[in-house]
């Protein structure tokens, strides 16, 4: 099991940005996808990005393309979320989340589905205000 830690949520004005962070501890990192699934009050759990055990390999939700980033560094056992342009539509919970590589690359788990992921954080609250 990887344990997972994210920080740096909070509150910002919309077109505003925020980094959020994500240390993982437990295992090897680098054996591990990542991704972001955030939640806002009275909806399911939405994928937000995704990256390969690399960081070769990047994914993200259509709604998010060209203003969020998502990053790794395997050195320091810690994944980023670069949020840039922030609306009022992307406050939520944001869920740091690991999946094994094999997972990904042997079975051919779904990375956009919040349901491939085994190991998830605490949560980080993102409050985008109009």
């Amino acid at each position: 099991q990887v344990q997972l830690v994210e920080s740096g949520g909070g509150l910002v004005q919309a077109g505003g940005s925020l980094r959020l962070s994500c240390v993982a501890s437990g295992r090897t990192f680098s054996d591990y996808a990542m991704g972001w699934v955030r939640q806002a009050p009275g909806k399911e759990r939405e994928f937000v990005a995704h990256i390969s055990y690399n960081g070769d390999i990047t994914t993200y939700i259509d709604s998010v393309k060209g203003r969020f980033t998502i990053s790794r560094d395997n050195a320091k056992n810690t994944m980023y979320l670069q949020m840039s342009s922030l609306k009022p539509e992307d406050t939520a919970v944001y869920y740091c989340a690991a999946v094994h590589r094999v997972k990904i690359e042997y079975y051919n788990s779904d990375s956009k589905s919040p349901r491939t992921y085994d190991d998830w954080g605490q949560g980080t609250q993102v409050t985008v205000s109009s």
